[in-house]
């Protein structure tokens, strides 16, 4: 018995914490300006590995996911299929930006994959801009 508990925790502690990405643009940004949070947004296309390196390694690291649910409303949309401002152009992807809700002003942008250790920095670097 005490062998099916510990497996059934161990699983439950391995699939817990993800991002609480919001479904549409439009959706995260009335609830980051009803929180005054600001407004990250992660540009992806379906065919970029790069993009799918940053999802299953830095998006899911729990550090990343504990301070992007805390400080920032979350949104993924994927390049020519989902509906964002023109503005959010992405010469690259992934492209991650983040906005002031208040005004729609992107704040910070930053192209391509970058590690767990570093988009703790880019998340640090958004937030400072956005209280400024």
């Amino acid at each position: 018995m005490k062998k099916i508990f510990f497996l059934l925790m161990l699983s439950i502690s391995a699939f817990g914490v993800e991002i609480a990405w919001n479904t549409s643009y439009d959706t995260a940004l009335s609830k980051a300006k009803k929180e005054s949070k600001p407004l990250m947004v992660v540009i992806t296309s379906e065919q970029c590995r790069w993009c799918r390196k940053l999802e299953s390694t830095t998006l899911q690291d729990e550090e990343i996911i504990s301070r992007i649910n805390a400080k920032f409303q979350a949104v993924n949309v994927t390049k020519d299929k989902s509906v964002y401002p023109k503005n959010l152009t992405a010469k690259m992807v992934p492209m991650s930006y983040f906005i002031d809700p208040s005004n729609g002003k992107v704040l910070y942008s930053i192209p391509g994959y970058w590690g767990s250790e570093d988009y703790n920095s880019i998340l640090d670097d958004a937030l400072r801009k956005y209280k400024k």
